[in-house]
């Protein structure tokens, strides 16, 4: 199953030229025969950011949104902040899940990481580092498996009907 997918980088110093992360989460997002429908790059502004991500999940195009950048501990880190004032649902196993993962490949230094995911108005957004090897972590170790149908015993896209359940 075909998943449509946007994909906004958040940074202060990157283009879209320069954007290795958002590069590699494109080239992922083939690779498993997904439909990228929208990148965009957005500076650390949670107004910018809220914004871009409020507009996509009115989009009935896009399944699931990935954000790359901003989840660090620096004052212009916002992200994970935005995720919680528009989420509908938190999805904590997420980040947990993926300091976990990524411990092994940068020890304790993934204690920096505020990677996040929520549910909002059906769809997920997963909001992950700007470094290049924590954007394959969470694509390689998470994301390209709960983003199959065909991951037992279930996965992200089989929840697709019921997310917008009262």
């Amino acid at each position: 199953m075909q998943i449509n997918i946007a994909l906004l980088t958040i940074t202060d110093s990157r283009t879209i030229e320069t954007d290795k992360s958002g590069s590699i989460l494109k080239k992922k997002i083939a690779e498993q025969n997904h439909k990228l429908v929208d990148r965009k790059l957005v500076k650390d502004s949670k107004d910018k950011i809220k914004k871009i991500l409020i507009s996509w999940t009115k989009m009935k195009k896009i399944d699931v949104i990935i954000t790359t950048g901003g989840t660090g501990l620096t004052g212009r880190d916002v992200t994970p902040e935005v995720m919680d004032e528009i989420a509908d649902k938190k999805i904590p196993g997420f980040g947990e899940l993926f300091r976990q993962l990524s411990y092994k490949t940068v020890g304790t230094s993934t204690l920096q990481s505020r990677a996040c995911a929520i549910l909002k108005n059906g769809k997920y957004i997963f909001a992950l580092p700007g470094s290049s090897g924590g954007v394959t972590d969470a694509w390689d170790m998470i994301l390209k498996y709960q983003l199959d149908v065909n991951h037992k015993p279930c996965n992200f896209v089989e929840l697709f009907p019921r997310l917008k359940e009262k």
